[in-house]
């Protein structure tokens, strides 16, 4: 027969758990806040400049640059009781296209926010390239989009909406529009 094992290995895990739940409380302040809602502008997803004047005739042999936003990363977290704090980045895939005669581009790009249809405010932020000599594409990643959305019991962080692009043209806008799948 075989010796029984003693009492206090099993109550160890035990004693780990209800300490645990100990420093669980009903403290709401734990817990992470409803995040806005976040959406890509899919007519402002995609930048392709061209050599030339606007309205001219464009193939790949003109084509300046080509960009395409890949992701927005966003995280939240409070910022006292009354403020939710939102931190999003931008991520997007550069292509330096034939026509470009520099190692370098800047591509700017909006975040807007909203509330109920309404937009409270219109950030304007840029990417920067760094092409190194024969390296035709990269992947760019902006810096912190930072801010603090105001909330309450009756209005949490859920009643605003962001909405991300690029910065174009009436023209780059035009072109977007013109070659989207209908």
């Amino acid at each position: 027969m075989s010796p029984r094992p003693p009492r206090l290995p099993r109550l160890v895990p035990l004693a780990v758990m209800l300490l645990a739940l100990v420093g669980c409380g009903t403290d709401e302040t734990k817990f992470a806040p409803v995040c806005p809602k976040l959406s890509l502008l899919q007519d402002a997803s995609d930048l392709l400049r061209f050599a030339g004047p606007p309205g001219a005739p464009h193939d790949a042999r003109s084509m300046l640059l080509a960009a395409h936003i890949v992701a927005v990363p966003a995280h939240c977290g409070l910022a006292g009781t009354d403020e939710v704090r939102a931190v999003l980045n931008l991520v997007a895939e550069v292509r330096r296209g034939p026509a470009a005669t520099g190692d370098t581009a800047t591509i700017p790009y909006f975040v807007a926010i909203t509330q109920n249809g309404h937009v409270l405010d219109e950030l304007n932020y840029t990417l920067s390239a760094k092409f190194r000599p024969n390296v035709a594409t990269m992947t760019v990643k902006g810096g912190d989009v930072d801010f603090t959305l105001p909330v309450s019991r009756t209005v949490s962080a859920a009643a605003y909406h962001l909405y991300v692009g690029f910065r174009l043209s009436p023209a780059e806008l035009g072109y977007n529009r013109q070659a989207a799948p209908h």
